[in-house]
């Protein structure tokens, strides 16, 4: 399918989205956002793809930002639905059913970040800067980032990263526990891609229901968390794929999982 600022290619069961557009730094407008939601939604259709990766086009950005040559202007009206753009692009990289990989290229400042915080694991350039920026120009984060950035690093931190606007380097970020590793700029998406490679081999009904209970059980008590993986723990019992991993474990032999 093609795109205009986004590309989507597919490799032995790993999809790759690139944000494409590098002469502003793969902002993102209401075109980028609407076509990562296409794209969400045609993987999501798609019985090969196993994990995705989501980096930006070019050494100098993963995602700068939302686009301030579109936001400038709005009035509270238009702000409001871009901001629900937003929040719905963010909510299906979250909850799309696959691992979803951020490979972290340069810039991922205010909505850039905010979709970093929407993945499951984070890859960061050695040149990589984090931030959210949006109070110096005048208004908070608007696509997540209040949200996601306390539950991920603690209250403090993030009411310091945000309030302050500051950027921060790969390492630091590291520290703070936005990223899971920092690599060479040039060794970035081959990481990503082995990590993925981990991951796809995988049975991926057990994956998928994995990253389903790590979410939905931070959003409830434990004793809920704990009677939601019992039931799904007991419900990959009746698929081909629980069959296939265990006689594979006792006939020493790698697993052919079908995904049923």
């Amino acid at each position: 399918m093609a795109y205009e600022t986004i590309s989507v290619s597919l490799e032995e069961g790993i999809a790759i989205l690139k944000i494409n557009r590098p002469k502003v730094l793969n902002a993102l407008n209401r075109a980028t956002l609407l076509e990562i939601q296409r794209a969400l939604k045609e993987l999501e259709k798609d019985p090969e793809v196993r994990v995705l990766i989501i980096t930006g086009e070019g050494e100098k950005a993963f995602v700068a930002g939302a686009d301030i040559s579109e936001m400038a202007p709005m009035n509270p009206k238009e702000a409001l639905e871009f901001s629900k753009l937003g929040h719905e692009t963010l909510s299906l990289i979250e909850e799309f059913p696959s691992p979803v990989i951020a490979a972290v290229n340069g810039y991922a400042l205010g909505g850039g970040l905010e979709l970093v915080l929407a993945c499951d694991i984070i890859l960061a350039s050695e040149n990589a800067r984090l931030g959210l920026p949006e109070v110096t120009l005048g208004i908070c984060p608007g696509f997540g980032g209040t949200q996601r950035l306390p539950r991920l690093i603690g209250k403090a931190r993030a009411k310091e990263l945000i309030f302050t606007g500051e950027m921060i380097d790969a390492k630091k970020a590291y520290e703070f526990g936005i990223v899971n590793k920092v690599v060479p700029q040039d060794k970035l998406l081959d990481e990503a891609k082995e990590i993925a490679r981990k991951i796809a081999k995988n049975g991926p009904l057990a994956v998928r229901a994995a990253k389903r209970l790590v979410e939905k059980g931070l959003e409830t008590s434990l004793r809920s968390g704990e009677a939601m993986e019992i039931e799904a723990w007991a419900n990959l019992f009746a698929t081909e794929d629980q069959k296939e991993g265990m006689k594979a474990f006792l006939e020493k032999r790698k697993p052919e999982f079908k995904a049923r």
